[in-house]
């Protein structure tokens, strides 16, 4: 049997379907991971902030220390100060790590809503696809059938002429 010359045009469809099924997983894998990345970030913001408060908290201390050993001894009490100033930094850090524990959590919660989402999705595209594929081989054999006898019948009518 020769190849009819539609074979090479259902061959670059079905390529071209099976590209886009891939494409359809690809693009999903890539947002769930990026909701990963997103959490990773977060996490990291979190350490940054706690770290970086811990600086300016030693900052505040050592401008403290540098203007009391300025003044004559005695002369000024900046314990106090220092309290509120640790106060202030602590109450503030907890807030922030509060703030983002709850948004790590959602993130958290969207990635199993997402996770379940994109299996369900990607069930349904893989049906849908494959449901297509199938339709997509019967008519290229409808049509090769076609061609065999269209050729076969030209044969005919070349070989009585």
């Amino acid at each position: 049997m020769n190849q009819n010359p539609f074979s090479a045009v259902f061959d670059a469809q079905r390529t071209a379907i099976e590209q886009s099924q891939n494409l359809t997983h690809d693009a999903l894998e890539a947002q769930q991971m990026s909701l990963g990345a997103f959490a990773d970030a977060v996490e990291t913001s979190s350490a940054m902030f706690e770290s970086n408060a811990e600086v300016t908290r030693g900052a505040v201390h050592a401008y403290f220390d540098a203007v009391e050993t300025g003044l004559p001894e005695g002369s000024a009490d900046f314990d106090e100060l220092r309290e509120l100033v640790d106060e202030g930094f602590d109450s503030a850090t907890e807030a922030q790590s509060q703030s983002l524990e709850a948004v790590l959590e959602a993130i958290e919660e969207s990635e199993v809503a997402y996770e379940e989402f994109a299996q369900s999705y990607a069930d349904v595209v893989d049906t849908s696809f494959d449901a297509y594929l199938d339709a997509h081989e019967q008519v290229e054999q409808n049509v090769t059938a076609v061609a065999e006898n269209v050729e076969e019948a030209a044969d005919e009518f070349d070989v009585s002429a």
